[in-house]
C-alpha cells in the first residue's frame, strides 16, 4: 500500500462525501440580475430579488400562504378529465409528460383552487402553476375554473385568479381551445351573481389564456415586469419586421396604455386585494348618509327643512 492509497484516497473520499451531504438548494440565482440569493432570505422576501426587485415565479402553495388570513385555507378536489384523448405523441408520450409534471409539482394539473378568508372576507383563489407544463390550458383548466366559479357562487365569495401560462396545451388540440368559451361562460355566471372576479397577471401570461378568462376581470392587476400578451415579442418582431418599443408587453407598458388597472408589488398584493374585495363585496357606506341642501336654502339649526315650508330665497 503506497502513500496514494493510504493518504490521498481517503481524503478524496471524505471530500466527495461532504459534497454529497451538502444540500443543493441553499442558494438560488436571480434570472434577471444573476445575483445568488440565500434560499431562506428569498422565501422571507416572498421570492422577490432583494437586489433588482425581480419577481420570481412561485406556485400555488406560496400564493395561498401569503394571501389567506393567518395562512389558513382549504384546497378543493378538482374534477378529473380524460387523459390523452388524442393519443398525442411528439418526442415523448403525453401521459409521460403529465407523469413528469405531476412528480415535479405534486399537482394533478396546472390549476389549484383554495378557499378561506382574505381580510375577513370569504374568498376563493385559483392559481395557475407555470411549473406544470408551462401552465398550459387544457381540459383540466376549464374544469378547474368552472369549479372555482361554482364555489364562489355557492359561498357568495369573490374569485381571485392568478394567471400564468404559455397558452393552450397542444397535446389536447381543439379540446384545449374549447376551454376558452367554457371559461368565459364561467366568468359570466359570476357577473350574473354580482360577485367580483379579480385577475392578477403574473409572468408570463400569453396565448389563449390572455385571449379568454385572463383579461375578463372586473379589476385587472399585474405583478411588476410580468410579460403579458397573445404572441411573444420575438414572434411579433419577426412577423411585422420592426423593432418593438422598449418594455413592450410588460406590465408597466400595458398599464400606461390602459390595458391594466394597476401594477402591484408582491409585498403589497395581500393588502391591495383585501381592500378591493372588501369594497366590492360590501358596497354599503361606512357612515350615515347625509342629504346635502340645494344651493341657496337656509337650513335650520336642526339640519332639517320642515315639511311643506317654503323654500327660502337665495341671498
Amino acid at each position: 500500500m503506497n502513500w496514494l492509497t493510504r493518504t490521498v484516497l481517503p481524503k478524496i473520499r471524505e471530500i466527495t462525501r461532504t459534497k454529497k451531504d451538502t444540500p443543493d438548494n441553499l442558494w438560488k440565482k436571480c434570472p434577471s440580475c444573476g445575483q445568488m440569493i440565500y434560499a431562506k432570505e428569498l422565501e422571507e422576501n416572498q421570492h422577490v430579488c432583494p437586489k433588482c426587485d425581480h419577481h420570481l415565479r412561485i406556485g400555488p402553495k406560496e400564493r395561498f400562504a401569503a394571501l389567506f388570513d393567518k395562512g389558513e385555507y382549504q384546497t378543493i378536489e378538482l374534477p378529473d378529465v380524460l387523459q390523452d384523448p388524442l393519443h398525442f405523441r411528439d418526442s415523448k408520450k403525453y401521459p409521460d409528460r403529465l407523469k413528469d409534471a405531476r412528480a415535479k409539482t405534486g399537482q394533478r394539473d396546472a390549476f389549484a383552487v383554495a378557499h378561506g378568508t382574505l381580510h375577513e372576507q370569504d374568498t376563493v383563489i385559483a392559481v395557475q402553476n407555470f411549473a406544470f407544463m408551462g401552465g398550459s390550458m387544457g381540459m383540466a383548466t376549464g374544469e378547474a375554473l368552472i369549479a372555482a366559479a361554482n364555489l364562489a357562487i355557492t359561498q357568495r365569495a369573490a374569485l381571485i385568479l392568478f394567471a400564468a401560462a404559455g397558452g393552450a396545451r397542444m397535446q389536447e388540440g381543439i379540446l384545449s381551445l374549447m376551454q376558452m368559451p367554457r371559461t368565459v361562460i364561467a366568468v359570466q355566471r359570476l357577473r350574473e351573481a354580482h360577485l367580483p372576479f379579480i385577475v392578477v397577471l403574473t409572468d408570463p401570461t400569453t396565448g389563449g389564456v390572455t385571449a379568454s378568462y385572463a383579461m375578463l376581470g372586473d379589476i385587472q392587476i399585474a405583478e411588476p415586469g410580468a410579460l403579458i400578451g397573445f404572441a411573444g415579442p420575438r414572434v411579433i418582431e419577426q412577423t411585422i419586421r420592426e423593432t418593438l418599443p422598449e418594455g413592450f408587453q410588460r406590465a408597466e407598458y400595458l398599464l400606461e396604455h390602459g390595458m391594466l388597472d394597476m401594477v402591484v408589488h408582491r409585498r403589497e398584493m395581500r393588502d391591495t386585494l383585501g381592500r378591493i374585495v372588501s369594497l366590492l363585496l360590501d358596497p354599503a357606506p361606512k357612515a350615515d348618509v347625509v342629504s346635502l341642501p340645494r344651493p341657496g336654502l337656509e337650513i335650520p339649526p336642526t339640519g332639517e327643512i320642515p315639511h311643506g315650508a317654503p323654500a327660502p330665497r337665495a341671498r
